[in-house]
């Protein structure tokens, strides 16, 4: 005769908790786009680089679309907090030429990271409008910032001046001289 006694079901494994998924998937998403740029993003390298089950791409973003727009919007962000609080951290106008100036020749484009995803952020903008709300935010900031200490036209010059000798700064192979910044900046707010 059989045993028909009582047999508990097996214990069920307990679900891992992991609350910072999410963000870790924005930030590997970044590396990945760092190492391999947009073209060369996909939800598997996402994961791989994340550490995180391939079903979980899907989980928390409707697709690669809103994954890059979420990387993206948080790269941005970062890079405009830091030069928000460059530009308040100042007072008078020397100060804050001189604040124009370490952003150009320190801050913007510290790294080759930050070089890589700003173009591949401005190239995705300039193919899918979609992406420009992401590059039209962050130049609005860095103007607000500016407009702390220049006016209006003043700081959109020396917005556009930034991002120009930052650009030459990064990709040109012979070493930058600050004091074309200094010189820039000066003539812009003469």
């Amino acid at each position: 005769m059989a045993d028909t006694s009582y047999q508990p079901a097996p214990a069920r494994r307990a679900r891992r908790s992991d609350p910072d998924r999410r963000e870790r998937i924005i930030q590997a998403c970044l590396e990945v786009i760092a190492e391999a740029g947009v073209a060369g993003t996909t939800h598997r390298k996402v994961a791989t680089a994340a550490d995180v089950p391939l079903g979980s791409m899907t989980y928390h973003f409707d697709g690669m679309d809103e994954l890059l727009r979420e990387a993206f919007t948080q790269f941005a962000d970062t890079v405009a907090d830091a030069f928000e609080r460059r530009m308040a951290a100042v007072e008078g106008r020397e100060a804050a030429k001189a604040a124009v100036v370490a952003i150009i020749t320190e801050d913007v484009f510290g790294t080759q990271r930050d070089l890589v995803l700003t173009h591949e952020l401005y190239t995705l903008a300039a193919r899918d409008s979609g992406f420009r709300d992401i590059t039209n935010a962050w130049m609005a900031r860095s103007r607000r910032a500016l407009e702390q200490h220049f006016d209006p036209a003043t700081a959109r010059l020396l917005d556009a001046l930034i991002e120009g000798l930052t650009i030459h700064r990064a990709l040109d192979t012979e070493p930058h001289d600050p004091s074309t910044a200094v010189d820039a900046v000066g003539r812009i707010t003469a």
